[in-house]
């Protein structure tokens, strides 16, 4: 009986590691997987007049290296190693070691920096990759000239249009799509490297070495094309959770990895073949009568990998919202099936203005790629830092054997930055500014509501004296239930308190619920919930979520009641307060601008009824005015 399970177990255990990582190829890939339509090309175009072997061998050796050394080492087998309870990405790392570590303020400040800097890279990804796709027209005939730039705003609109609608039906054909990718770029790349084998001795990386010191500034400037070809390493990490490392290694060391090198080697080997770098390099290695259709595909790819990045966004925007760095926001469950299957409107048509606007505006992805990777580059960094932590923390390494791994990947990872932001003024200043507002915006919300919770705590009564008031002033008692939402950790809640005062009523049972997320992507079912009676007929509880869980208040009512609390939830009215920010008469504890910009998101986010599915006809809003 046991052989029988042991050979049963495994062809499932295979087919359901082969359907993750054929899945992983379309989402976690995607825009890694088509940085070989741009990366080369702008290599050679910033080395700087017609290219010689030394030049040719050099870029594709610091290509090679970069991949292996970023990729393979840093993500694949370090970063992928320090998850927070299976989630990966810069904003669930910084929530692990903030755990860890009493000192959070700089490991806050780098997570929250790195997670704002994504959106940079978020609204350029798009725009280049189309445009670089596409640009493959120009190849078949000049008559395509003209039709590339408002070819690539059109599908760049049509894709952010179809948001809402949700990606669960075509993106299961995403898989599949990019393994035809994958797999055509790298026959291309095979056929290249038979026109000029010896192309493969850029496998070692004394090539590129002696290229980037032989070379001065134009060697320093060329790494910041070189980084191109790693743009999208971070979504290796940030989608651990959805696929698995398991299927992610898989795909990369057997599928990717290998298409990559064929395909920018194969590139490398026509140009020492003696094809023009005028003409983009990556279609010449297609046949001419081949060439149309790669185009297609091409553009399809990257329209994956764009769809990609925009998904990315929706989700890592759930998990600020979640950890309370960001306002609420309305989001859009697409798909019963996946919970990563969302729609944030905001954020979605905010980085289809941002991308269109850059396409426009630079019209070119030459021109564009002076603004990308400086986003990346800067996060890799940031990243490189928390596994620092990380590595002493959690792994308890000694600070010697740290430093060596650490500082090896940190001097990459620098390198790679000042080599990016050197092309500040050309474009990089975009992603930064992205960065800064985005970045200001999560700490004023924090901040803001880090003050309106101290507010409450100047106000609460304890529950004892609150009921003997009731008691005294002949506060009449009305049937059935009433859920009071809060934010104070104990006593009597504010909306309660108001509620009294104002309606000169009180429910014969008070059930006090507050709400807290957790720095953990999923709460155990042990600590999901505690509830204590601290008066007659008032119960007070506290329920704890993941930053990847979203709140169903009148789902946990039902648990509870399953769970043999004597509570009556039939006809449940829930109290909320709805809170109008105001200056503070005297000194305020934040700048007039940030309380303005805190006064407008607040008014702006989504209701706390919505966000925590409360059903409209059972809800009473209580106005206050709120200072700050």
């Amino acid at each position: 009986m046991p052989m029988m399970n042991k050979t049963e177990v495994r062809p499932v255990v295979a087919s359901s590691l082969t359907i993750l990582t054929i899945s992983a190829l379309g989402v976690v890939f995607g825009d890694i997987g088509t940085s070989p339509l741009y990366t080369f090309k702008t290599v050679l175009n910033l080395s700087g007049g017609s290219p010689d072997v030394q030049t040719i061998l050099g870029s594709l050796s610091l290509i090679v290296w970069t991949l292996i050394m970023i990729v393979s080492v840093k993500y694949i087998n370090i970063a992928m190693r320090v998850d927070n309870d299976g989630e990966g990405g810069i904003l669930a790392l910084m929530s692990l070691l903030s755990l860890k570590r009493r000192s959070k303020t700089f490991i806050i400040a780098i997570g929250l920096m790195g997670a704002a800097l994504i959106y940079g890279d978020g609204a350029i990804t798009p725009a280049i990759s189309v445009l670089s796709a596409l640009e493959g027209l120009k190849i078949i005939s000049p008559f395509f000239n003209h039709y590339v730039l408002p070819s690539s705003i059109a599908i760049l609109i049509a894709l952010f249009a179809i948001q809402h609608k949700g990606t669960e039906k075509i993106g299961k054909t995403f898989g599949p799509i990019m393994a035809l990718w994958f797999l055509t770029i790298g026959i291309l790349g095979l056929w290249g490297i038979t026109k000029h084998p010896t192309v493969l001795y850029a496998l070692n990386p004394k090539y590129g070495l002696i290229y980037l010191f032989s070379n001065g500034f134009t060697g320093f400037l060329v790494l910041g094309g070189v980084f191109l070809c790693v743009t999208g390493a971070e979504a290796l990490y940030a989608d651990m959770g959805h696929f698995g490392t398991n299927s992610i290694r898989l795909a990369w060391y057997s599928f990717v990895f290998p298409s990559l090198l064929l395909n920018y080697a194969g590139q490398a080997a026509l140009v020492l073949e003696g094809a023009s770098t005028k003409e983009n390099i990556f279609y010449l290695l297609c046949p001419k009568i081949f060439l149309f259709p790669f185009v297609i595909l091409a553009t399809v790819a990257t329209i994956i990998a764009s769809q990609s990045i925009i998904t990315g966004a929706f989700s890592m925007t759930r998990q600020a919202i979640q950890m309370g760095w960001l306002p609420r926001l309305r989001i859009k469950q697409t798909s019963s099936k996946g919970y990563g299957q969302i729609y944030v409107g905001i954020v979605n048509w905010l980085l289809m203005i941002a991308t269109v606007g850059l396409t426009i505006g630079f019209g070119k992805s030459d021109n564009l790629a002076s603004a990308y990777g400086v986003a990346v580059s800067a996060t890799m960094l940031m990243t490189s830092m928390l596994l620092f932590t990380a590595m002493r923390e959690l792994w308890h390494w000694n600070l010697f054997k740290t430093n060596i791994v650490i500082g090896v990947l940190m001097l990459i990872d620098a390198a790679f930055f000042t080599a990016n932001i050197s092309k500040f003024m050309q474009g990089g200043y975009i992603p930064i500014l992205f960065a800064i507002i985005i970045y200001s915006i999560m700490t004023i919300w924090r901040q803001g509501m880090a003050i309106i919770t101290l507010r409450f705590k100047e106000q609460v009564v304890p529950i004892d004296l609150f009921m003997k008031k009731i008691v005294k002033d002949h506060i009449p008692r009305a049937p059935h239930t009433a859920v009071f939402l809060t934010r104070t950790e104990q006593d009597t809640p504010p909306v309660m308190i108001w509620h009294v005062k104002k309606n000169h009523i009180l429910h014969s049972e008070i059930f006090i619920l507050k709400i807290n997320t957790l720095p953990i992507p999923r709460c155990k079912t042990k600590d999901r919930l505690k509830v204590q009676e601290v008066y007659p007929n008032i119960w007070r509880a506290i329920v704890n979520y993941g930053f990847m869980e979203h709140p169903n208040i009148p789902k946990l009512l039902e648990q509870i009641h399953h769970q043999g609390y004597n509570i009556n939830f039939k006809d449940v009215i829930y109290y909320v307060g709805h809170e109008t920010i105001i200056p503070r008469g005297d000194v305020s504890i934040m700048p007039k601008f940030s309380e303005d910009i805190f006064a407008f998101l607040h008014r702006n986010a989504l209701p706390i009824t919505d966000y925590l599915r409360l059903p409209p006809d059972s809800v009473v809003e209580i106005g206050r005015q709120i200072e700050i």
